[in-house]
């Protein structure tokens, strides 16, 4: 019979807490959303944690973290804790033009795709808000301390009053993109003012924000060739138009059956109590508690396309 020794039993107890750790860690992560993964081994191989003292510290910043995610929507008055979103596609979808937005020759000319939604099994939605009349620092305290990801398709006639203002929110990592220089229906222009209308606020941006977007909202969501051809010749990659708009008091559809799905883009605005029977926090609300609801997370647009 073999006698175990002290050492025997040190190194028999260091083994049992360091598959412990991984054990809570792995269920930490999974409590805490989609974002952290965990690897499982097959029977009889090593588990090579980390020291316990690091996986401490890790599930330290797991629970640090989600009890600040609880702390924000209980401060922001939302009815639940937004979801994490999955990790970003390490193979992005390929998109293309919905069916009935095409224009002639869109797949021989190579122009970019026009879509309401982006092809993915994920269980997530797209943010997106035109315009920049409405600049409010409680929208991006907001943001920023839910974590919620967003697009901005700015126009320049109204970003212009106060360029600070956006890019601040590109400095809390939201993409900044084109939605031309006046707000212009662009199939009622030649080709010519489409093009200064368009790439003249690529310019702007790049002068302004330090990159040149490649994605274009059309206003009103109305586009024709001459308006593809010459996004695409101002370095446009792809126009995301939206599935589903939200206001501070309501949801508009563009389906018959009012359904949200998964890789909806979702359109707002930057308005305010001027405009809206609401603020642009009271949106955020309307938006977080209705896809929460539902099981959507709020994936960062740019990270698919």
């Amino acid at each position: 019979m073999r006698v175990v020794g002290q050492n025997d039993k040190r190194r028999a107890y260091g083994r049992t807490r360091i598959a412990l750790a991984g054990i809570a860690l792995a269920t930490l992560a999974a409590g805490c959303g989609q974002g952290a993964a965990t690897e499982v081994r097959g029977a009889g191989q090593p588990l090579n944690a980390p020291p316990a003292r690091a996986l401490d510290s890790y599930a330290d910043k797991l629970r640090a973290r989600q009890a600040a995610r609880v702390a924000a929507a209980r401060h922001w008055g939302l009815k639940k804790v937004p979801l994490a979103a999955p990790a970003p596609p390490a193979r992005k979808p390929a998109i293309t033009t919905r069916k009935g937005f095409e224009v002639d020759g869109h797949r021989r000319l190579g122009l970019p795709p026009v879509f309401t939604t982006v092809p993915t099994k994920d269980k997530v939605v797209f943010l997106t808000i035109d315009d920049g009349a409405e600049k409010d620092p409680a929208f991006l305290r907001m943001m920023h301390e839910l974590k919620i990801p967003y697009t901005a398709f700015l126009s320049d006639y109204l970003v212009k009053e106060d360029y600070g203002y956006f890019k601040k929110m590109q400095d809390l990592g939201t993409g900044l993109h084109n939605h031309t220089l006046h707000h212009p229906y662009l199939p009622g222009l030649s080709r010519e003012r489409q093009q200064r209308e368009i790439c003249g606020m690529q310019r702007v941006i790049e002068k302004r924000y330090g990159e040149r977007p490649v994605l274009f909202r059309p206003p009103f969501g109305n586009y024709n060739k001459d308006t593809l051809r010459v996004a695409k010749s101002c370095g446009i990659t792809h126009v995301p138009l939206w599935n589903e708009e939200v206001f501070a008091d309501r949801w508009e559809y563009r389906e018959w059956d009012r359904e949200l799905r998964p890789g909806d883009i979702v359109l707002s605005h930057f308005r305010g109590r001027d405009e809206w029977k609401g603020s642009m926090p009271d949106m955020i609300r309307r938006f977080l508690d209705k896809v929460t609801a539902e099981g959507y997370a709020v994936g960062r647009l740019e990270d698919y396309l």
